[in-house]
């Protein structure tokens, strides 16, 4: 199920190192190519010949330990990897993860890595809970890497609670699921809107509104890790774009619907997550507009609509459109997905907490032709981003479950 993959296993010290051998003899019998990483305290819990073994290669636990002269192992290590695990994660890695330190192995080549990255923490309960690390993994998940959670259970310092290396057999699991969401939008083309468009007054002045972006760059990170080709048209923004995807900036509702466009055609699908401004001025000034009196008046004009005029014009492409609303959200949401012909309308009460612009999390209902498709509670963007992708991917035409098939 894994061959041709290189699985780049990282081990960290603590009592859990044991059970990554079983975790290396697991992949390995599912056909993947395991490159092991050992920490200098995971040498104290199990030694590198047991690893060395069960992965049939040699196991690197020192940054200058050059073991091939024509390269550089960490770099080879980070460029040669589908995929990164580490596990046992201690609550040590994850500091060193979080906020980029370089001073072994393990940690330079994660560094240097632009693999997706699997990360299963096995530590005592109070540090499993403590500030610091819930803050370090939160800021990871915010990057993109995946977590297998610990289990319940009798830990080596005997306490019982939540910190247990999760068993191998769940681990391996998740490698397998993760290779084969990897490949659930292979060969499409995914086209994502962005952020809140400016509509100019005069060269320094422009009407906007509060969106930040996070929603769509998550959006495009999850396509592209389900193997999309994947495009995002992105105005005003306050978020890092993701890495691997072609990124096109615009500022206007007018050029946003000129690029979109441009590619429609091409597309498989587009998500509308852009909060594109529904009125500009009639008349933008040349020059900065002066202050004259005690009042302005500004005569404003409707924007294009985008997500109407794709609705318009698609012939088979999926679209997914986005309704921020303060109230009646399933009225308005139903009525926009009838209205712009969509195939799916993200809803969400940017009134509630931790559904707003700016945040890292959202709270949504999704709706097609027939009502709510699905109501998820409050989750991070990405998650959001990677459960709504997944939808996507099971409703395009041909897709195994989708409707008529």
């Amino acid at each position: 199920m894994l061959k041709g993959k290189t699985i780049v296993l990282g081990i960290t010290g603590g009592i859990a190192a044991y059970k990554a051998a079983a975790l290396c003899s697991k992949l390995v019998k599912l056909g993947a190519d395991v490159r092991v990483i050992m920490t200098e305290s995971a040498v104290k819990f199990i030694t590198p010949l047991t690893l060395q073994v069960l992965s049939r290669h040699s196991v690197y636990t020192d940054t200058f330990d050059e073991q091939d002269p024509s390269v550089v192992s960490h770099i080879d290590l980070a460029d040669s990897a589908d995929l990164i695990i580490v596990a046992p994660a201690t609550a040590n890695v994850i500091a060193k993860m979080a906020h980029g330190l370089a001073d072994d192995m393990l940690s330079t080549t994660l560094l240097a890595a632009t693999a997706p990255v699997l990360v299963a923490p096995a530590m005592n309960v109070h540090m499993y809970e403590h500030p610091a690390v819930i803050h370090n993994m939160k800021l990871l998940a915010s990057r993109g890497v995946r977590f297998v959670e610990p289990g319940v259970g009798l830990l080596a310092c005997g306490y019982v609670g939540k910190g247990r290396l999760a068993e191998p057999e769940e681990i391996a699991e998740a490698v397998v699921q993760f290779f084969q969401r990897s490949e659930a939008l292979k060969g499409k083309k995914v086209l994502v809107t962005a952020g809140g468009t400016m509509e100019r007054i005069d060269p320094v002045r422009y009407l906007t509104n509060d969106s930040s972006g996070k929603m769509g760059f998550a959006i495009a990170a999850a396509a592209r890790e389900l193997g999309a080709k994947v495009t995002i048209v992105a105005a005003r923004t306050f978020a890092q774009p993701p890495a691997d995807v072609e990124l096109v900036q615009v500022e206007s509702a007018e050029q946003m619907l000129d690029e979109v466009l441009s590619r429609f055609t091409e597309t498989d699908i587009v998500v509308k997550a852009a909060a594109v401004a529904d009125y500009r001025p009639a008349a933008a000034f040349g020059e900065k507009l002066k202050k004259t009196g005690g009042t302005l008046v500004l005569e404003l004009e409707k924007t294009p609509d985008i997500l109407e005029t794709l609705g318009r014009r698609k012939t088979g492409q999926f679209l997914i459109g986005f309704a921020a609303e303060t109230s009646n959200l399933e009225h308005y949401a139903m009525d926009k997905l009838r209205r712009k012909n969509c195939d799916l309308i993200v809803g969400n009460n940017v009134s509630q907490e931790g559904a707003g612009f700016h945040g890292d999390t959202n709270i949504v209902q999704i709706f097609d032709a027939e009502g709510e498709v699905a109501s998820w509670p409050i989750l991070s963007k990405r998650e959001v981003a990677e459960q709504l992708m997944m939808l996507a991917a099971e409703r395009l035409p041909g897709a195994k479950g989708a409707a008529g098939q």
